[in-house]
């Protein structure tokens, strides 16, 4: 009787569903294109009505605009995004050092450029790891085009910064004398904790994911890559400073919605952002450094709800 009655309500929840609207899905949302940059071929993805506000994601080291591939289409119901991947990384172009400076001044200009080949001049922009000292340099060139910012583990804080700094700071001041630095910074390990470290649940990790990140970061020429890109990083933190005193006089709105375990850009880093903003709103979320590997539902929830009461 009991498995008769669970046949019978199975059916009816079908009957009942058959004419909902169904479910968005990657596939049906997202499309992918490149763009010619000043002579750099971007790729990036797409989703979402031409016509609605935009959200610009700006991915970290050492993902591409593949982290976003389960956010983009939560947000596309109800913005037009758009996810660039950097030179050097995921599907753009990997010039040599020697015909590309691997600085984040010059991936921010390439990102500025490129959106200025989408004729995007105003959007919200969601900011990870690499992505932030990209984004702060974007928005301090351009500061009217920004409507909202969301930092999800994107540090501008000293505070923020975890200990493994402490050794990378070694190797800035003196990269040939401290290769195992980078040696660590690029290896296998140091790739699948950057995901799985700080996180309760292991098992909801795709560990296609690393595997494929290292094998992107075993290619030929993306040594001296990544070299370039993190002996640069040291800008980054003299900018901090810079950056703080242009959200102070700013006062963007802004959601901070961060992984408090981890171990590179630390939950300090988050709440540092109330001291110059605020108003911010700010949320730590039980997950890591990719939060978005197990929390993308309510980080979706969240930015979908305060860009409702931030419209622009």
């Amino acid at each position: 009787m009991i498995r008769y009655l669970k046949y019978v309500f199975v059916a009816i929840l079908l009957t009942s569903n058959a004419h909902a609207e169904p479910s968005l899905s990657t596939s049906a949302t997202t499309s992918y294109h490149r763009v010619n940059v000043d002579g750099i071929g971007i790729f990036y993805r797409e989703a979402g009505p031409q016509g609605a506000p935009t959200i610009v994601l700006l991915h970290g080291f050492p993902s591409s605009s593949r982290q976003f591939d389960t956010l983009i289409p939560l947000l596309a119901t109800k913005f037009h995004v758009v996810a660039p991947d950097f030179p050097g990384f995921g599907q753009s172009d990997a010039p040599l050092p020697a015909n590309y400076a691997y600085t984040f001044d010059h991936l921010a200009d390439t990102t500025v450029h490129f959106l200025d080949a989408l004729k995007i001049d105003r959007y919200s922009l969601y900011i990870n790891d690499y992505g932030a000292p990209v984004g702060m340099r974007l928005i301090v060139a351009r500061p009217d085009r920004l409507n909202v910012l969301i930092t999800q583990n994107g540090n501008v804080y000293r505070e923020g910064l975890g200990a493994r700094w402490t050794k990378i700071a070694e190797y800035w001041a003196d990269p040939k004398g401290h290769p195992e630095v980078l040696d660590t910074f690029l290896s296998f390990e140091a790739t699948k904790q950057r995901h799985i470290a700080g996180t309760s649940h292991p098992e909801r990790y795709n560990p296609d994911t690393w595997t494929d990140e290292h094998a992107h970061l075993s290619k030929p020429g993306q040594r001296d890559i990544q070299a370039d890109l993190l002996y640069d990083y040291r800008n980054n933190i003299t900018s901090y400073p810079k950056w703080q005193a242009w959200l102070r006089a700013h006062r963007p709105p802004t959601l901070v919605v961060w992984g408090a375990n981890d171990a590179s850009f630390m939950a300090p880093g988050a709440e540092a952002f109330k001291r110059d903003l605020p108003d911010a709103e700010t949320h730590l979320l039980d997950a890591g450094h990719f939060a978005l590997d197990e929390k993308v539902d309510e980080i979706a929830s969240l930015i979908l709800d305060f860009m409702a009461r931030h419209p622009g």
